[in-house]
């Protein structure tokens, strides 16, 4: 039994798709790199078995040429601004904004590969493209979603819930984040979490929660 996530996974696939090509074979210097929303993310109907057509040597060639890692401030645990003027001048906080921006947009690129690998089921791929996005930037919940979803498409539900709840922890307002730890609940047999985290979803506007929620009322 697949996990429900066959639109928001192909309009990802896409996303990434285009920025993919765009990156490889840009057209123009102007050329802007296609973010994808959250709230997008709509889940509808049951997922195609798709044959895995893409393996990870694929792609083995193709990376960002920047393999810095994300950067925080540094500095004594006992300094202050005033304190520490190495840490604070605008030269240095200018250039660990830029550090932080180059390690977000890596992120993003190693993101867009994850989700073009698990559209077209090649979860094992996509695990390992999501992981290098979470390394750059630990704050993108997006990619510990469908780092979860992924896990949960081959069955390692535990590990699948633990990242599903790291996405939740830094975006508790996204609601598909819910729904979709309600989905793997489902699937490991565990109904009072699955229908409690579909409630939360519903509450946060989640479509496909709130029809989940109305189909069991309406077997009862």
């Amino acid at each position: 039994m697949k996990l429900n996530f066959t639109f928001p996974r192909l309009f990802i696939g896409v996303v990434a798709l285009t920025v993919f090509f765009g990156m490889c074979f840009p057209v123009t210097a102007g050329l802007n790199v296609i973010k994808t929303k959250s709230k997008a993310n709509k889940a509808t109907g049951q997922p195609e078995n798709f044959e895995s057509k893409s393996e990870e040597n694929n792609y083995a060639n193709v990376g960002p040429s920047s393999k810095d890692k994300f950067q925080s401030p540094s500095g004594s645990l006992n300094s202050t601004p005033g304190n520490n003027p190495s840490t604070s001048s605008p030269a240095v906080l200018s250039e660990t904004a830029k550090q932080r921006t180059a390690s977000q947009k890596e992120a993003d690129y190693w993101f867009d590969k994850g989700a073009l690998c698990a559209t077209y089921g090649n979860e094992h791929a996509a695990i390992k493209y999501f992981q290098k996005a979470i390394s750059l930037d630990p704050q993108k919940s997006k990619a510990y979603f469908e780092q979860g979803i992924s896990y949960g498409q081959i069955g390692e539900y535990t590990k699948a819930l633990e990242l599903i709840k790291n996405a939740i922890e830094l975006d508790p307002q996204n609601g598909i984040y819910y729904y979709g730890c309600g989905r793997v609940h489902l699937l490991a047999g565990e109904q009072e979490q699955a229908l409690a985290n579909f409630k939360k979803a519903a509450e946060l506007d989640d479509e496909d929660a709130q029809t989940y929620l109305e189909s069991q009322a309406a077997a009862e």
